[in-house]
């Protein structure tokens, strides 16, 4: 239980008193980290003769790109960075334990933030594509006896995606402690593969998936 309480790592004097839980903290080494390699890996970047870091790094986002434009379609792609970020950001705070951090998505803040951006981000983009008066009549479609229940799906969608991804990190947070306890030696080590890093990045790749699945429906 100890270990599952958001610590607060230090308090910012303005407002009475503002926390600054360890997710955020972690958040904030994990944002350092991503942005001093994107910088380190984007300084040398040749049209000709590209080395073997740039080839690999463009194969890796080309084959983000069509992943997400399989999707959301090639006409939404200016929604992929977004969505790219997304999965980069979880995959890292999924796998950080395995450096000694507590991974940020344990903290139901963290996740619920992630769902409340990924939310506003659906509705936009639903509204973008085919206007306000569009986006406000498909809740009474196919019939206005199911608005509420559209109405209320809006809602539904970030709780789901929040709950889903703290669920599945916080359960395989307590199933690898109580493994730990009983059989500290060697059970564990195959184990932390699978919900360390196998689980951790499939739990960013559902996350990334659901919400461009939405995206795509409330484009429809």
């Amino acid at each position: 239980m100890e270990e599952l309480n958001c610590k607060t790592v230090f308090t910012i004097p303005v407002f009475g008193g503002i926390a600054v839980d360890e997710g955020v903290v972690v958040t904030w080494i994990i944002m350092t980290i991503l942005a001093l390699l994107s910088i380190l890996f984007v300084r040398n970047l040749k049209v000709e003769n590209p080395g073997k870091v740039q080839l690999a790094l463009e194969s890796v986002i080309e084959w983000g790109e069509n992943f997400f434009k399989d999707i959301i379609g090639e006409e939404n792609k200016r929604y992929i960075p977004w969505l790219m970020t997304v999965a980069l950001y979880l995959a890292c705070a999924n796998l950080i334990g395995l450096f000694g951090f507590k991974p940020p998505t344990k903290d139901l803040n963290i996740t619920a933030g992630l769902a409340i951006m990924s939310m506003l981000l659906i509705e936009y983009s639903g509204i973008h594509k085919n206007g306000v008066k569009h986006w406000c009549g498909h809740f009474a479609k196919p019939v206005p006896l199911v608005a509420p229940i559209m109405i209320l799906e809006i809602f539904i969608r970030p709780l789901s995606l929040c709950m889903r991804l703290f669920g599945n990190m916080l359960g395989g947070f307590v199933v690898m402690e109580l493994v730990e306890q009983v059989v500290p030696l060697f059970v564990p080590i195959p184990l932390s593969f699978y919900f360390d890093i196998f689980d951790g990045l499939l739990q960013a790749y559902v996350f990334v998936f659901l919400t461009g699945l939405f995206m795509n429906e409330e484009m429809e």
